[in-house]
């Protein structure tokens, strides 16, 4: 693998993540990843709008774990490559995901997912069954709407055309305020939240959480579903070891644990007062699920 050297950084940000840092050629386009140490390979995949700067606390609580620990940055966010908003799609996510991983030839992985990040390695390993050796989801969707569903007042309000652009990519929202989705409001503040700003900090840089908000399907016939379906499939015919951890004061996504519960049946579960970001409340119970999915590994 021919390893590209990683952006550079401010020295305040730097400091906060003080991992290896690469980044590698998919199909033309830069991805960013954090790494640290050696072992069974872990996959750290962030949603929206967030980036690899997301994991820090969890990977800094496995640093003893004999655990190979790999973060990268979704295509569009963190310091990944920008793009714009018409090349946003489940599928061309996982494609570019998936190119990183024969890059890295890690072999089976434990998978760890969160928002967007679920679904998109998911559906990785939707065609690559052989690479899941243990999974790890929080606070995701991994599955198509039901008939009659409602999207999110987030989600409606992302569809709509021209105020949503000019919240989106002139206000820097929804990154301007993540710790209103959180159950600690303080927990995204400050230099971490300065932290989840800094790459999306241009007009020419942020397409793409307005984009990923629109994958989210309002409709049955929105070009999500089906790669939504394919996931759903994956996720119910996996047996290995599974773990769900919940923020469920997450406003978004805190009450469909239920339905990832019943796809997992053999999935330990732990609940949270988290909200969505639960990353940046619970990283010890995160931690903890990672290592006994690990730990049960075969």
């Amino acid at each position: 693998m021919n390893r590209l050297p990683a952006p550079r950084l401010p020295a305040w940000l730097e400091e906060m993540v003080p991992f290896r840092r690469y980044a590698v050629d998919v199909g033309g386009r830069a991805m960013h990843v954090m790494e640290h140490g050696e072992g069974l390979p872990v996959l750290l995949l962030h949603g929206n709008p967030t980036w690899s700067f997301l994991y820090r606390k969890v990977m800094h609580r496995l640093a003893d774990a004999g655990l190979r620990l790999i973060a990268p940055d979704l295509l569009g966010l963190g310091l990944s490559d920008k793009l714009p908003g018409s090349w946003h799609s489940l599928d061309n996510h996982a494609e570019a995901l998936r190119k990183l991983l024969e890059q890295l030839d890690i072999g089976p992985f434990v998978f760890v997912g969160q928002d967007w990040g679920g679904p998109i390695g998911v559906r990785v390993l939707a065609e690559r069954p052989e690479w899941a050796a243990g999974l790890v989801l929080m606070n995701t969707v991994f599955g198509p709407p039901k008939p009659g569903f409602k999207p999110t007042p987030f989600h409606r309000f992302s569809q709509m055309p021209l105020v949503s652009d000019a919240a989106f990519r002139l206000f820097s929202f929804p990154q301007i305020n993540l710790g209103m989705v959180q159950g600690d409001k303080r927990s995204i503040a400050g230099k971490v939240a300065r932290a989840y700003r800094f790459p999306l900090s241009s007009l020419r840089r942020n397409a793409a959480p307005l984009a990923l908000a629109r994958m989210v399907p309002d409709s049955l016939e929105h070009p999500s579903v089906e790669p939504l379906g394919k996931c759903q499939t994956f996720v119910e015919s996996f047996r290995g070891p599974a773990a769900l951890v919940w923020g469920e004061r997450d406003p978004i996504l805190g009450r469909v644990l239920g339905r990832a519960e019943r796809a997992l049946p053999q999935a330990e579960v732990t609940r949270t007062k988290a909200g969505h970001f639960l990353q940046e409340e619970v990283p010890d119970e995160i931690a903890a699920a990672i290592r006994s999915v690990a730990a049960r590994v075969g």
